[in-house]
């Protein structure tokens, strides 16, 4: 007798990735929402990278690393957005002034969190550029 009946060895039984990217929304929006801006972005990290591993996983793509540089450049363009309506276009040394007040003094959240979606970014596009030099061309079974 079978222990598992109708299932076969030829289906895939599940995905990990759904929960991490539901997990590093989870933390990123802890992160923003308490102010920890390392939860913040590690959570952004984990909801980019999971992405990447669906899509890499499910098919839709073939190379990991240029879709997390993707995902990164999106977070970039994002969080300057958000940034920069908060900052306005004023000349780029207000902007750091502003941006070493709201981070010494009296923070604006907003900035806070577009400068936390900006580093995640970073970070994700770093990764990208970086991890395909530095990957093993061994596959695993």
């Amino acid at each position: 007798m079978d222990d598992q009946p109708g299932l076969s060895d030829q289906y895939r039984m599940s995905s990990p990735w759904p929960v991490f990217v539901a997990l590093g929304l989870v933390l990123s929006e802890l992160g923003v929402l308490f102010g920890i801006i390392p939860l913040s972005v590690g959570g952004l990290l984990l909801f980019a990278g999971s992405t990447a591993g669906i899509l890499t996983e499910s098919g839709y793509t073939s190379d990991l690393w240029r879709v997390m540089g993707g995902i990164g450049a999106v977070l970039v363009v994002l969080g300057a957005i958000l940034t920069g309506t908060q900052l306005g276009l004023s000349a780029p040394s207000a902007i750091v002034s502003e941006l070493i007040a709201a981070f010494g003094g009296q923070p604006n959240g907003i900035i806070i969190r577009g400068v936390s979606i900006v580093a995640a970014g970073v970070i994700t596009i770093g990764v990208g550029a970086i991890a395909p030099f530095v990957q093993s061309d061994i596959e695993t079974p």
